[in-house]
């Protein structure tokens, strides 16, 4: 199978790069290459054999349709994305223009392509999004499929947004569509702003180590490498049409994970005080949602799949990782508004 990839070179997309070749797929990574992205993530697969990169804007049109009819994709997985709920706060333009613009220019784009090509029955438009745009829980029940959307950020309302598009395109035009919701990704490559890589690399620099709040907010962690195999699953064996869950079936608290990271920081690097000692309680984000969690019935059992990855084991090879490839997050850590508190309003 051919894959277009939109945002591939980004820490999610970069992930189901390397899986789809890995698989044996065909891979073209489109990406603009903004902030957050790296092409370093791809060095593992950058020569492989059926992987060829495209520098491209997902919101330009003429550039767009020029792809689709030069790469003639049998699928898209449309990754591309301004993700960041602070950064969405302080600039919320961006998100606008990427997340729902550029997924509107994208679906015309394949629906063009789709329909000149014959509308062939193999081929599948994937967009990719986050459990985000259902809003928030209380201490009981989970998202599922059903979950009414009540997005809290301009970041999830921008991706609630592009979720309606890609619905409204297959039930207008016809287009095949999977849509998949994903709980808080980690990782390898995990770009230096998100909760994670931020504490491991304030625990390392003596910094302090930031927890919005009492550190109560509750998220359900899905390992990347975990999520990139869902959605490759998804793109082959899921229903037309049809939106999956995909969660990592690890909840946890922001606290509890803070602190997880500092024991296996203290294991791993020790150094004469407890890295604990750094946390900082600090002034919640405005619109903070309280907990989310992902009901996973739908893909475990019509496709079969559970994440392989438990939170200890995930963790463990995060800050290994991190450790081990100081280079990589060194170089990114000069880009703009790394290491800056965002998202504060007024």
């Amino acid at each position: 199978m051919k894959i277009m990839v939109t945002g591939g070179a980004g820490f999610i997309g970069s992930a189901v790069v390397r899986q789809a070749i890995r698989d044996g797929h065909e891979v073209v990574n489109v990406d603009a290459l903004t902030y957050a992205a790296c092409l370093a993530n791809l060095e593992p697969v950058g020569n492989a054999k059926g992987y060829v990169f495209e520098k491209a804007d997902i919101c330009d049109a003429p550039v767009m349709q020029a792809l689709f009819d030069k790469h003639k994709p049998d699928a898209v997985m449309h990754l591309a994305a301004e993700s960041h709920v602070d950064r969405s706060i302080d600039g919320p333009q961006a998100f606008m223009q990427t997340n729902i613009m550029g997924t509107f220019t994208l679906l015309q784009a394949a629906l063009s392509y789709w329909n000149a090509a014959g509308r062939p029955e193999g081929f599948r438009f994937h967009h990719i999004s986050t459990d985000e745009v259902y809003g928030t829980l209380g201490d009981e029940g989970q998202f599922s499929e059903d979950t009414p959307y009540a997005p809290n950020s301009p970041y999830s309302a921008s991706k609630a947004a592009s979720d309606h598009l890609v619905r409204a395109w297959g039930e207008t035009y016809g287009l095949p569509f999977v849509l998949t919701n994903c709980s808080n990704n980690y990782g390898p490559y995990q770009f230096p702003e998100k909760l994670i890589p931020v504490v491991i690399l304030n625990a390392l620099a003596g910094k302090p180590i930031p927890v919005y709040g009492e550190g109560l907010n509750v998220r359900d962690w899905l390992y990347v490498e975990d999520h990139a195999d869902a959605l490759l699953t998804v793109l082959q064996k899921g229903e037309n049409a049809r939106t999956y869950n995909i969660g990592g079936e690890n909840e946890a608290r922001n606290i509890d994970i803070v602190t997880m990271i500092c024991g296996l920081l203290d294991e791993l690097r020790p150094k004469e005080a407890p890295y604990a000692d750094q946390i900082t309680n600090v002034t919640d984000r405005p619109g903070h949602d309280l907990r989310y969690a992902i009901d996973p019935e739908r893909i475990r059992t019509e496709l079969g799949w559970r994440p392989s990855v438990t939170l200890d084991q995930g963790l463990r090879k995060t800050v290994e990782w991190y450790l081990a490839n100081e280079d990589w997050w060194r170089a990114l850590q000069e880009r703009q508004g790394v290491g800056e508190r965002l998202g504060k309003v007024g």
